[in-house]
């Protein structure tokens, strides 16, 4: 980590995921929106929550698009570019589509931050899309009271590749394919307390391009992809359950974590947006009786630039794990199923 000119984090009021709505306001703010029904082409709209907008142009064609920015979660710039395209990306991956373009969106207080500093957040950025095999073809700039960065992005897949969170069958296993922690780790981050290996843990991590989701588009027996970020995995886990009409189940063992999460939960770091998820969505998850509150909070973790959670048929479980493993991510666990139910999730310890 190198030592920054400014402490980005400090010039925000939060930071990565964290900063999203909760997801309770959201849906106020969504409800009575006009619906999308009359376009026909439009395969995935909002109506979901799903991770993009799809829109069918022929047979054999669908492009899926997708915006997603943030204030930093950390202080050096260029890793700041690098974790903001990459979880801007990630909503392509988790659609089962390719990238093929990005628009930037950046906003910027000129007068707290110098200009050197916002060309290395472009250039990490740009070096993320690079790695993706995509240019960012251009995008737009504000002057803003705090520092904002993110992606557009465009992706094509075909028809049959398009991965809904609306699609897990009763049955399936679960992959959640990176570990928990980015919200406990820029808790500390904040506050001094994350040593250097924790901030090369959080950076590889957070800059890991969840590409794999495209490749398992290719499976029929993959049922349904999302990617956790800010809503946690009980969040984004929810909204796969309420969108497929079942009950999600998952061992809390089996999430996989990163190396310091439990302890920095256990110590307090814990974010306000941990707190805010919980309240909007908590009346749907069956927690064990015995579970304390800071491992419910982890459970709730935003993540910025986290897994996907893959849902596919459980006879398929061990080779889809597989090919996600080799394809580099070596946390990736079977962390549940999926069963006929009410809509919620149930946590088992």
């Amino acid at each position: 980590m190198n030592a920054p000119i400014v402490r980005l984090t400090s010039l925000a009021h939060g930071g990565g995921c964290g900063c999203k709505l909760a997801p309770s306001v959201l849906q106020e703010l969504l409800a009575g929106q006009p619906a999308a029904a009359p376009f026909r082409q439009l395969l995935v709209g909002a109506d979901t929550g799903d991770d993009a907008a799809v829109w069918r142009v022929d047979d054999n064609t669908c492009i899926v698009a997708t915006t997603d920015f943030f204030m930093p979660v950390v202080d050096d710039p260029f890793d700041f570019g690098r974790i903001a395209a990459t979880n801007a990306i990630s909503d392509i991956y988790a659609m089962g589509a390719k990238p093929i373009l990005a628009l930037a969106i950046l906003g910027m207080p000129l007068d707290k931050i110098p200009v050197e500093v916002v060309r290395e957040i472009l250039r990490g950025g740009a070096s993320v899309c690079a790695d993706a095999g995509f240019p960012i073809g251009g995008g737009h700039s504000i002057d803003a009271p705090e520092p904002i960065y993110g992606l557009a992005v465009i992706g094509i897949c075909r028809p049959e590749q398009v991965r809904r969170n609306a699609d897990a069958k009763p049955g399936d296993a679960l992959i959640l394919t990176k570990g928990l922690g980015v919200g406990v780790y820029s808790a500390a981050i904040k506050k001094g307390q994350l040593d250097g290996d924790g901030y090369a843990e959080m950076v590889a991590s957070t800059t890991q391009l969840n590409r794999v989701g495209g490749d398992l588009s290719a499976d029929p027996a993959v049922h349904a992809i999302t990617d956790v970020t800010g809503f946690g995995l009980l969040g984004h886990s929810f909204e796969m359950a309420r969108e497929s009409k079942l009950s999600l189940v998952i061992d809390a063992k089996a999430v996989p974590l990163f190396s310091r999460a439990n302890e920095l939960a256990m110590s307090g770091f814990i974010t306000g947006a941990s707190k805010r998820n919980w309240a909007s969505y908590g009346a749907s998850i069956v927690l064990p009786p015995a579970m304390p509150e800071w491992q419910r909070d982890l459970l709730a973790d935003p993540q910025t630039s986290g897994g996907l959670l893959v849902a596919c048929a459980p006879d398929h479980a061990e080779a889809v794990l597989k090919k996600v493993i080799e394809a580099g991510f070596t946390s990736a666990k079977v962390i549940g199923h999926a069963e006929a139910g009410p809509a919620q999730v149930r946590i088992e310890s």
